[in-house]
């Protein structure tokens, strides 16, 4: 990946549309002076730089002295975030809200109190619409405030009215903010160790849960803290490898959004994350005809207005489609089809690299190389696995050893005895061993290829079905089989005692699945 600018203004420009940019225009010449206007030549010198390089900037700036560069540039960042607020307030409830209470807050300066109150009564009856009871809080104070200090002859039942809201509008968030909390603490988790490794980290995780989750938490019915209760779930059940809770919060997740359409424009995000969670639930259980079902509505949303409103939201319905469609090539081992793929992914990847954050794009190399080891493209493979294992992020330190696992095993298959002999096994299991990443599956790999390289044909067929029943007796064991949910162990050795390709023995178990669901529907 190219490196990207740390620079705020450059990167805001960048992520501009032609709409946007001719926006700004015409914003700054209505709004600025003309001594201002020197901020232009500075946006259009920024706007056509492919990194930020400030010797460059000044170059093409011959008015400006580089003691003054960095006051123009939070002008014109101040300014283009202007320009942008007034362009994008009617597609975001919140900008709306944002912009009733201003209007509020001014006419009450005013000592336009009754004005005031009329706007904050439609800003509660549209804020109670979309369920945001933080702006319902901003409400509620002023107009306590004013009643407070003003007489406005509405103050018969008021002052019990808005103590009433006050009080509910606060149990709502004080809840909702526990439940987000846990949610954001238990993915948190998820990035950083990725599955449960073991009954400590198990035990650990169902402490925490039931310890920060609220009391009434199956009661509840407002909006958010369902969501958050069902993120929670979520979260809770994929560190567990408990695939069937975790299809069951999933689908009660996108479930709210059906419930209540109108909110899908509101939390696009959250509905694009839920969509992106049902799908990955029916990876993990093997569920082809509902991953193909969800894949298909996903791909319909993906080319709504409400899908391309914003970068943000564009790029993540690009993240999350593309790693579906390279886990159906994952499991049902059509891994040519899949790299197919990945031009269009790395072009993305380049094209849209300031919205892409490092967590994505170590999945994304470690899923490209995946698709290359299945498809006997080991250098290639070797190739995307440097990149996670040389880039040294603090992140998925799952992904961080069994990329490593796999690159070993690359090797292996290339036939390089020296490496793997020299360090790179004693290496790969320090690494594993100082995360707290090995269970008997690593241990049993490790062993056998220590002592597979120098063994003769029928000692080494021998080896490795001993090697498969082995592996197999823990199938069903969460924690013993943790390596399955990242490589596919069992079919790589079936490959090699069958003498056939990977691809064909995964692709074979897809169809007798299918086939198996057909029968049994």
């Amino acid at each position: 990946m190219p490196n990207r600018s740390t620079d705020p203004l450059f990167q805001l420009i960048r992520s501009l549309q032609k709409s946007e940019k001719r926006n700004f225009k015409l914003y700054i010449k209505r709004n600025s002076a003309k001594e201002d206007l020197k901020i232009i030549q500075l946006f259009d010198a920024l706007d056509k730089l492919s990194e930020y390089d400030e010797k460059l900037l000044l170059k093409k700036l011959s008015s400006v002295e580089k003691p003054q560069l960095a006051n123009l540039k939070t002008h014109l960042y101040k300014q283009v975030l202007a320009s942008l607020r007034l362009l994008k307030t009617s597609e975001s409830i919140d900008l709306q809200l944002h912009e009733q209470l201003d209007h509020a807050r001014i006419l009450y300066n005013k000592g336009l109190y009754h004005q005031s109150l009329k706007i904050l009564d439609k800003v509660k009856d549209l804020a109670l619409a979309y369920n945001q009871d933080s702006f319902l809080i901003q409400v509620i104070s002023l107009e306590k405030k004013i009643e407070t200090l003003h007489i406005t002859r509405s103050m018969q039942d008021r002052a019990e009215r808005l103590t009433a809201e006050a009080i509910e509008v606060n149990e709502k968030r004080k809840v909702i903010t526990q439940l987000s909390n846990l949610a954001l603490q238990l993915y948190s988790w998820y990035v950083k160790n990725g599955h449960a490794r073991n009954e400590t980290d198990e035990t650990d995780i169902k402490t925490y849960f039931k310890s920060h989750l609220p009391e009434n938490a199956g009661a509840l019915t407002g909006f958010y803290e369902r969501l958050y209760l069902y993120q929670s779930y979520c979260w809770y059940a994929f560190i567990r490898q408990d695939f069937l809770m975790y299809y069951k919060y999933s689908q009660k997740w996108v479930g709210l959004f059906d419930e209540q359409e109108a909110m899908i424009a509101v939390e696009t995000g959250h509905y694009i994350k839920g969509l992106h969670n049902v799908l990955n639930a029916h990876f993990d259980l093997r569920n082809f005809e509902g991953f193909q079902h969800t894949l298909g509505r996903f791909e319909v949303f993906a080319q709504t207005p409400v899908a391309n409103m914003h970068d943000i939201f564009r790029v993540h319905t690009f993240i999350y489609i593309t790693s579906a469609k390279i886990n159906w090539h994952l499991m049902t081992g059509t891994f040519r089809e899949g790299l197919s793929l990945v031009p269009y992914i790395e072009e993305q990847l380049e094209e849209n690299a300031i919205y892409i954050d490092k967590h994505r794009i170590l999945v994304f190399n470690y899923k490209m190389a995946t698709l290359f080891f299945g498809n006997g493209d080991y250098e290639m493979s070797i190739d995307y696995l440097r990149r996670i294992i040389n880039d040294h992020v603090d992140l998925r330190n799952d992904l961080q050893c069994y990329a490593r696992l796999l690159h070993m095993m690359a090797h292996y298959e290339l036939g390089n005895v020296e490496l793997i002999e020299g360090s790179l096994i004693r290496s790969v299991y320090r690494f594993m061993a100082r995360m707290e990443n090995l269970t008997v599956i690593e241990e049993e790999m490790f062993k056998f290829l220590r002592h597979s390289f120098h063994r003769p044909g029928y000692k080494l067929k021998q080896e490795l079905r001993s090697f498969l029943e082995t592996i197999k007796q823990f199938e069903k064991s969460r924690f013993e089989t943790r390596a399955f949910a990242y490589l596919d162990v069992i079919s790589w050795v079936e490959s090699k005692v069958l003498e056939k390709p990977m691809s064909e023995i995964i692709h074979q178990k897809y169809l007798q699945r299918k086939k198996r669901v057909h029968v049994i529907g």
